[in-house]
């Protein structure tokens, strides 16, 4: 009977959460959802130096924001708990004691002193240091005076020091690594505590785990974890690799760089979903050519098989592609819903119905932060150029825009009910009537009712949501402005 596929997203609380570690939590929440199976969230947090007050908090909202929903994890429990490493502390001693006993670990009672002398040679030298096995070979009568005396000590993994350890991967294929390449690493720190390395093998088959996904980074110390995984007689889990994360240049995404989080990103006015979108597409592609995908989806297409080898780069560029078709296809009552910080932020004006605001942003907003940049003239009218008015492709002149104002002036005054459908059909009507191109009315109305250049949404659309009283004062304003330059 095969095995029901369980994946874990086991993150240490350090502060943030950078796009390498949500990719990471993503293809092991889609691995886990296309095939039936179970996601659990593990808290690693046995290396407290590192530890972050709120960085859990982090973790479960980001987690949250991203509708990647845990099966099991601290917050909601599980028949695998605790899921918190520093609440499993007590449980790892006793399986490296049994290495001990079994010849695959040893008792290594070096100094802090003896160690760092020994690296400082190996530097000096330009090697790698590597742990010189001095305490191997110690008798079991010194090993127990030692204990007995209290001398603090560290648990070592033995490592075969002959011929080479192979694995399959998911991605990679297989790997194969000399062995004399793998150090005795620490299993179980002076403090009594696991290494990283330790505990996560333990706890990955105490919890059933089949699927760890992680970072090709971590691709050569996957023997390392085999080695275990057979001294203790347990199935080894299918190993994913991803690939690296780089930027345009080739180069690493750092925090430390200052490259972005995934707070930031959000902060940046990018939306959840397209972030989510945009990593599920670094380093995996689908069988078809569909580019913009929610999540429900991603469920369904995902394929190991489709996770590429090589470096994914992430691009700003293309994120804010993502982001404005993501914009795009929601619907109108959901950008209003997002825009309305900006838009409250930006417009002053309180007879403006922010709601008409949004209606002509959706489809010329990348992304959200950009909002109050588009809307200022909005407020009042700036002190424009008038070259604006003339423009070769709509063959308008500060002459024939001073005409069409003066036309349009009493076609607008004459309008009843001011809205959107009465605006336009008045002003076409005049058009016809003059028998000049659209361009060379609605071009100069909705520069002198703007002021500006480039606009969100044109001359009639703007005329609406900026009232009847208000779009009559501005046209007055250009007229009065054109005919002193026209005059001059």
């Amino acid at each position: 009977m095969q095995r029901q596929v369980r994946t874990r997203y086991a993150p240490s609380p350090t502060g943030y959460m950078h796009v390498g570690n949500l990719r990471t939590a993503l293809y092991e929440y889609l691995i886990a959802k296309s095939q039936g199976g179970k996601f659990i969230l593990r808290i690693e947090d046995t290396d407290q130096e590192r530890y972050v007050e709120g960085a859990v908090d982090v973790i479960y909202k980001t987690l949250k924001l991203c509708g990647l929903r845990h099966d099991e994890g601290p917050d909601i429990g599980g028949p695998y708990g605790p899921y918190v490493q520093s609440e499993r502390k007590n449980l790892y001693k006793p399986y490296a004691e049994e290495l001990v006993k079994n010849g695959h670990a040893y008792y290594c009672f070096c100094s802090k002193e003896r160690l760092d002398a020994l690296r400082a040679e190996a530097e000096a030298k330009n090697q790698t240091f590597m742990y010189d096995r001095h305490c191997l070979n110690l008798s079991q009568a010194e090993i127990e005076e030692k204990l007995k005396s209290g001398v603090p000590y560290v648990i070592r993994q033995k490592m075969p020091r002959e011929g080479t350890t192979s694995f399959e991967d998911a991605v990679y294929g297989t790997i194969t690594i000399e062995n004399n390449m793998l150090e005795d690493q620490i299993l179980i720190k002076s403090d009594g505590l696991p290494t990283y390395n330790f505990a996560n093998v333990i706890d990955d088959h105490l919890m059933n785990i089949t699927h760890v996904v992680r970072g090709s980074e971590y691709l050569t110390s996957t023997p390392k974890y085999n080695l275990l995984y057979k001294a203790f007689g347990w199935e080894i889990p299918v190993y994913v690799h991803l690939p690296l994360i780089v930027k345009p240049d080739g180069s690493k995404i750092s925090k430390r760089k200052g490259d972005a989080t995934f707070e930031d990103l959000l902060k940046m006015g990018y939306l959840v979903e397209a972030i989510v979108n945009f990593i599920a597409l670094l380093g995996w592609s689908p069988d078809s050519n569909q580019e913009i995908f929610t999540l429900a989806e991603l469920e369904k297409a995902f394929n190991i098989k489709h996770i590429s080898k090589s470096p994914s780069s992430f691009d700003m560029d293309k994120l804010t592609w993502f982001n404005a078709q993501h914009i795009r296809t929601m619907s109108p009552e959901k950008f209003h819903e997002l825009a309305l910080p900006y838009l409250k932020e930006a417009i002053t004006n309180e007879d403006i119905d922010l709601s008409k605001v949004s209606r002509i942003l959706q489809n010329r907003t990348e992304v959200l932060t950009e909002i109050p940049s588009k809307v200022g003239f909005l407020n009042e009218l700036c002190d424009y150029d008038l070259n604006i008015y003339v423009h070769k492709k709509m063959k308008t002149t500060l002459e024939n825009s001073l005409t069409s104002l003066k036309e349009a002036l009493p076609v607008l005054e004459a309008i009843d009910e001011w809205n959107e459908t009465t605006i336009h059909d008045s002003l076409m009507s005049l058009i016809e009537r003059l028998g000049i191109k659209n361009g060379q009315m609605l071009w100069p109305i909705r520069t002198a009712i703007t002021g500006w250049e480039v606009t969100p949404g044109g001359a009639i659309e703007i005329a609406d949501i900026l009232g009847k009283a208000e779009t009559l004062r501005r046209i007055k304003v250009g007229i009065e402005r054109l005919e002193k330059a026209v005059s001059a």
